[in-house]
């Protein structure tokens, strides 16, 4: 987060009791619980376990109860009033910005092609060149979408459509499935042709293919994002440019209030994309679970972690590696 580390503790037997960290099921926020883990166990001497969670249970538990202790990974967009509310009831705060310049979502192209036509920096200007982006049936103006039954979905056919991209010469190609999408992504880096696309990060594919998120034509307007651009059939969508994403740890009043040091510790610690998505590409090519790959993350990237940790926790936890 740029601030110092926090003050040391005792030592490892000063401990903060059980922690309950809940393990999302997607890849960055099952590793950063991973290491959260390892971390706390081996750094602050706590008895840190994982539990299974998701968005929607481990908010509606942490806003009522304060249970689990951590949710590493919530993007807080969509909960903001709910979970400002549960912070002034003393229920949970806030930790750190876990990923320091968000999560991505939009409109990307393959690197190779921003290379080759550096002209090519917002929507409109990709738009503007249907001959570039072909299928691999030599289809013209292919644009990928969002996999079908996502919320995304909705977002990028209001986007497409407010950009005119069936006038353009486009055509917004239906996904069934991520594994689709990726699949598509793939194919296009083997041929070294011409891919656009929604897409996010992080994500793995995205350490494997290096891609360039393209600009809006417009800055983010609130009202009509909510107006049309979330609405789904909206008539008349306008143009638009995606919701900044913030992505916040979420931390229980009890390991806030009762172990500072940890909570220091959760309220310092955060990653960039470009960290996370080497790190999810290791673990998908090495088909590792979140264990493995909090370690591999450890192990490869201590001038990261340590800078999250006071110098006695860090020592703590690299000779436990």
């Amino acid at each position: 987060m740029g601030a110092a580390p926090p003050v040391d503790a005792a030592g490892p037997t000063n401990t903060c009791g059980t922690v309950r960290i809940a393990s999302m099921n997607w890849g960055s926020a099952e590793v950063m619980a991973a290491i959260d883990r390892f971390i706390l166990e081996h750094g602050f001497g706590c008895d840190a376990v994982l539990v299974p969670g998701d968005t929607m249970p481990t908010f509606e538990s942490m806003t009522a109860s304060g249970e689990p202790d951590v949710a590493p990974e919530i993007f807080v967009n969509q909960f903001r009033d709910e979970l400002d509310a549960a912070v002034r009831l003393g229920r949970i705060d806030y930790g750190a910005k876990v990923l320091a310049d968000g999560s991505q979502e939009g409109f990307w192209i393959p690197q190779y092609l921003a290379d080759a036509h550096p002209e090519i920096r917002r929507l409109s200007d990709a738009l503007a060149r249907p001959d570039l982006f072909q299928d691999d049936q030599g289809a013209q103006g292919v644009m990928q979408g969002c996999p079908a039954g996502w919320g995304c979905q909705i977002m990028v056919e209001n986007l497409f459509r407010a950009a005119g991209g069936e006038r353009k010469g486009f055509r917004l190609k239906e996904i069934a499935s991520s594994v689709e999408l990726d699949a598509s992504i793939e194919a296009a880096f083997t041929a070294r042709r011409g891919w656009i696309g929604y897409y996010w990060s992080p994500t793995g594919i995205l350490g494997r293919y290096p891609m360039k998120k393209l600009a809006f034509d417009v800055p983010f307007d609130r009202a009509e994002w909510l107006r049309c651009t979330t609405q789904p059939e909206c008539p008349d969508p306008k143009p638009n440019a995606w919701t900044p994403a913030e992505v916040r740890t979420l931390v229980s009043a009890r390991l806030e209030h009762g172990a500072p040091a940890p909570a220091s510790y959760l309220a310092h610690r955060s990653w960039t994309n470009a960290v996370v998505n080497q790190v999810l590409r290791w673990k998908d090519e090495n088909g590792a679970d979140g264990d493995a790959a909090a370690l591999h993350f450890l192990r490869r990237y201590p001038s990261v972690w340590r800078a999250w940790l006071p110098a006695g926790a860090a020592t703590r936890v690299e000779a436990a590696l």
